[in-house]
This record gives structure tokens, C-alpha cells and sequence, in this order.
């Protein structure tokens, strides 16, 4: 039988590693025509995740009007888990709190933890942000409405990779 600490370093080890991942805008500058963008996954890549690793169950419960999700996985024949709660989200209020609670309590087991040392990325933008232009758009080095953010990205990380 292997040993509890070490099955839990290796079952860490396997849910930490780097996944596949999309970009979304974070932030538009009010004063320059560009964007901030950062990596994340959703949560049925993360269900995904735990599926291929590991026995998992969540519970939601909610303490002092904070939604919290707990992840549990199973170790040995007994239940460990990790918590986290979740805050609301710009659309669909209730079910991106959830989202974001189980995506939390998920990084605590290492699901997704390496999107933190990925940097964030600028991108370019048809205008600065104001109270005109209250919804900029991601465009290319042509000056095209960029639909797709994580296809762009990834072009670039990979133009940037090409030539080093």
C-alpha cells in the first residue's frame, strides 16, 4: 500500500498539471486602445479534470450570504476536502458564484493553479474605453474585430515562441 502523504503528493501533482486554457478580457485602458487579458478555465474543464484523476464529490452551502462549494476527493477509502467561496458574476449572478466557488475550492487541490504564473497578456483595441465607447473590441495587428480571444492569443504566444 502506498503511503497516504505520497499517493496525496502524486494525486496533487497529476490535477496540477497545465491544462488546456482560454483567455478573456480582464480590462480595457481608459487611456490607450488596448486591452488586459487573462487565462482561466471553466468549470467543466476543471469536472473534467478531477474525472481523469481522481473519486470526487461537491456540497454547496452557503455561510453569512456567501455561496461556498467544498470539493471532495477520496483517499484511502475517506473523504479529504478543500473549500472556497465563490463571487457573483456579470451575467447570471447566482450560477457564476457557483462557478467561481467550485473553481476556487478546485485550485486548492492544484486544478488550474498554474494559470497564475502564465502572464498577463495586452492586446489591441478598436478605442480606449470611455463613457462613448463604453464597449471596445479586441482587434489584430490589421486592425480587425477579433472574435475569437483565445485564437488570437495563442497566435501570438506562438509568433513569439517562433521567433525566440
Amino acid at each position: 500500500m502506498m503511503d497516504k502523504g505520497k499517493y496525496l503528493k502524486e494525486l496533487i501533482s497529476r490535477l496540477s498539471e497545465p491544462m488546456s486554457h482560454k483567455w478573456r478580457v480582464q480590462a480595457f485602458s481608459q487611456n490607450y486602445p488596448t486591452a488586459q487579458c487573462v487565462a482561466y478555465v471553466d468549470a467543466r474543464q476543471v469536472m473534467d479534470r478531477l474525472d481523469e484523476v481522481c473519486e470526487w464529490q461537491d456540497k454547496y452551502f452557503e455561510v453569512g450570504g456567501q455561496l461556498y462549494c467544498s470539493i471532495g476527493i477520496k483517499l484511502d477509502g475517506e473523504w479529504q476536502w478543500r473549500t472556497d467561496c465563490g463571487t457573483e458574476s456579470n451575467v447570471e449572478k447566482e450560477k457564476g458564484q457557483a462557478s467561481d466557488a467550485f473553481k476556487r475550492a478546485a485550485v486548492k487541490w492544484g486544478v488550474g493553479r498554474f494559470l497564475y504564473s502564465l502572464k498577463i497578456r495586452r492586446v489591441a483595441t478598436n478605442a480606449p474605453k470611455s463613457d462613448k465607447n463604453r464597449y471596445p473590441f479586441v482587434v489584430d495587428g490589421d486592425g480587425k474585430r477579433v472574435y475569437c480571444i483565445t485564437d488570437h492569443i495563442n497566435q501570438i504566444i506562438k509568433s513569439e515562441n517562433q521567433a525566440s
